[in-house]
């Protein structure tokens, strides 16, 4: 099974980086760093499937693809 996406960005309003996972629903998670957000949402991610599993849920396949884009500077 492939992994899900994960989106990383950092906002001025928390001060900090967001990671969040399109396929599952508002499963993110915060970092004062990338590798924080990133190493945190993992953790989420696991939270996530696990209560997917205990309530008989449906856990959606990997189909996130990200638009890449060029943002101007």
């Amino acid at each position: 099974m492939k992994d899900y996406h994960i989106n990383i960005f950092y906002s001025v309003e928390d001060d900090g980086y967001i990671a969040d996972i399109p396929d599952l629903e508002a499963c993110s998670a915060f970092g004062k760093s990338p590798q924080e957000a990133l190493e945190q949402v993992q953790v989420a991610k696991e939270a996530w499937l696990e209560a997917a599993r205990a309530e008989g849920k449906p856990i959606p396949e990997p189909r996130y693809r990200p638009a890449i884009y060029q943002m101007a500077s």
